[in-house]
């Protein structure tokens, strides 16, 4: 994720799903089994299941294709054995990268990824070689012409709810949680009728490198591309400012 517009990330994240929606609710219907298998299909007593419906909601997916992912996770509870994993890896020039991944067959998704790193002339490395050049945050985008409320008021209300910090960027707004705190603020926010462009626990590189060699672009590209295509992965953090 690039450090500068946030929003423009977020628009061409949401472009690119558009693109391939089959993709991005495939993903979210794993998240809303696991959700629903760990803390019931009651979404008020269930903050997980709540934060996945958020996600969905920001990500336009339907509410009746929402209810439907309940419906049938709460149906199968025992049949859902998605389990998840994360690895880290080394892009070219060192490029830091974290691949969260959502599976039922944890050697077929280890080769695939393996297999994006290597493709890309990358590696992939041991867990814990590269998350500590990231933060875990909670991270709420909001667009600017969604909404009417003014930026103090805005901020206050996030850090009255619990937030880390807020940033206004060009053509958005975005407030940063603990990964604890990110239901709170979240649900604070929904609660005022603010429409929220992006909320999720993210992984936030603390320092992005820049690539100028067209090979090393060309092959960083290419393993993200390859992981974004398999359906086992559920999100890939890099540290690369595109």
């Amino acid at each position: 994720m690039s450090g500068h517009s946030k929003f423009a990330n977020i628009k061409h994240k949401k472009e690119k799903n558009d693109a391939a929606k089959g993709k991005i609710f495939t993903i979210i219907g794993r998240e809303l089994a696991v959700a629903v298998k760990e803390g019931g299909p009651d979404p008020n007593n269930n903050s997980k299941l709540r934060d996945v419906i958020a996600k969905a909601k920001s990500n336009n997916m339907p509410n009746d294709t929402i209810e439907r992912g309940i419906k049938k996770a709460a149906g199968d509870a025992n049949s859902v054995n998605y389990e998840y994993i994360s690895y880290e890896g080394y892009g070219p020039n060192g490029i830091a990268i974290i691949v969260d991944a959502l599976t039922d067959n944890k050697n077929r998704t280890a080769a695939n990824v393996r297999s994006a790193f290597t493709k890309g002339n990358g590696s992939m490395g041991t867990t814990g070689c590269v998350s500590f050049m990231f933060d875990k945050k909670g991270q709420i985008i909001i667009d600017k012409e969604e909404t009417d409320m003014d930026s103090d008021e805005l901020m206050m209300l996030a850090l009255d709810a619990g937030a880390d910090d807020f940033n206004e960027e060009e053509d958005s707004y975005e407030i940063l949680t603990s990964e604890e705190e990110f239901s709170n603020v979240r649900e604070a926010l929904e609660k005022e009728g603010l429409a929220l462009a992006s909320a999720e626990v993210t992984m936030l590189p603390q320092n992005y490198v820049t690539l100028s060699d067209e090979t090393a672009i060309k092959n960083i590209q290419k393993t993200l591309d390859l992981l974004d295509e398999d359906d086992d992965v559920q999100a890939v953090y890099h540290n690369w400012d595109e």
